[in-house]
């Protein structure tokens, strides 16, 4: 016997049933997502025309940026628009693809930064070498790799759900569809499916955060027989990548680490993720970066130049 679904679509309850707090939260989202969509273009666009994709730190870097954006537009326009609407609805197969997106999108990003810290420890740890071990081809190698890494993930998240019959209530206590909160709607015994999601996404968030501390504290360590200039270049990339992992990871591990429970404050948590950490990688990479710097200054002087 085939499952039955009665459910054609699912209510998402947002943030808040208050009016004037949902209209705050619409003009502090529209602004932060517009901060995201500007904000890794002009990074793609900057490393693009600066041809600064030749450097594996860059070349990855672009795809992050690409990432971040496509992850961000998974929920941040339907969250948006359903801050301002009086039905917050989503078909069944649209939050299918959205629980799709999010995590196929999200586990990417996980493991293009574990490949990125990679980077950072081959050109920290052995810079004699670099060019030869990132050569382009293992780069290409290693981004199909986040990618296809990615989509299996995101494969294994959505066949938890499928199967599962869905017979009323169809109300979701978030802003975007995600396996927890879909399998306590489920009319069946879910509780393998979480623990297969926990050990899931748990394993891939908390082993890859491991993977980046150790890695992190490895170049650490190798940076004692560096010069200061070079103990100071060093720390200052290393920074900027620590603080997009804490802010990335943290929230990340709260989420996913957990058993088959759901929290009201889910939903704030997982802002950090999907909202914050795209908007601020562009700030990031970019205030603390002279190289990225630089080139956008070339681009804008080239700019004026051929309007004048």
């Amino acid at each position: 016997m085939g499952k039955i679904n009665n459910v054609t679509e699912f209510e998402l309850l947002g943030f808040s049933q208050n009016v004037e707090v949902q209209k705050a939260c619409f003009v502090i989202f529209f602004l932060f997502y517009t901060i995201i969509l500007l904000g890794n273009i002009l990074i793609m666009l900057t490393i693009c025309f600066g041809k600064l994709y030749r450097s594996p730190m860059y070349f990855f870097l672009t795809y992050l940026s690409l990432i971040d954006l496509c992850y961000s537009s998974v929920t941040a326009p339907k969250m948006i628009r359903d801050l301002i609407s009086e039905r917050k609805t989503i078909s069944y197969e649209g939050c299918l693809m959205q629980l799709f997106g999010v995590h196929f999108f999200g586990s990417t990003e996980i493991f293009l930064l574990t490949v990125m810290a990679y980077d950072r420890y081959v050109a920290i740890c052995k810079p004699l070498h670099y060019l030869n071990i990132m050569n382009r081809s293992v780069c290409n190698k290693m981004l199909v790799g986040t990618w296809v890494a990615g989509l299996i993930h995101s494969i294994v998240q959505l066949s938890l759900v499928v199967p599962l019959p869905f017979c009323g209530p169809n109300v979701i206590d978030h802003y975007f569809c995600d396996v927890h909160p879909m399998l306590k709607l489920a009319c069946a015994n879910a509780y393998v499916a979480g623990v297969v999601d926990t050990a899931n996404s748990g394993t891939i968030t908390l082993g890859s955060f491991l993977i980046l501390l150790f890695s992190y504290a490895v170049i650490l360590w190798s940076l004692r027989h560096q010069s200061k200039e070079g103990r100071r270049k060093a720390l200052s990339t290393c920074g900027s990548h620590m603080a997009v992992v804490i802010i990335f990871f943290g929230p990340c591990t709260f989420m996913y680490m957990r058993p088959d429970t759901t929290f009201s404050g889910d939903k704030m948590v997982a802002i950090f993720y999907t909202i914050i950490t795209p908007m601020l990688n562009p700030l990031i990479y970019t205030l603390r970066n002279a190289v990225v710097k630089n080139a956008m200054k070339k681009l804008w002087s080239r700019k004026l130049v051929l309007q004048k």
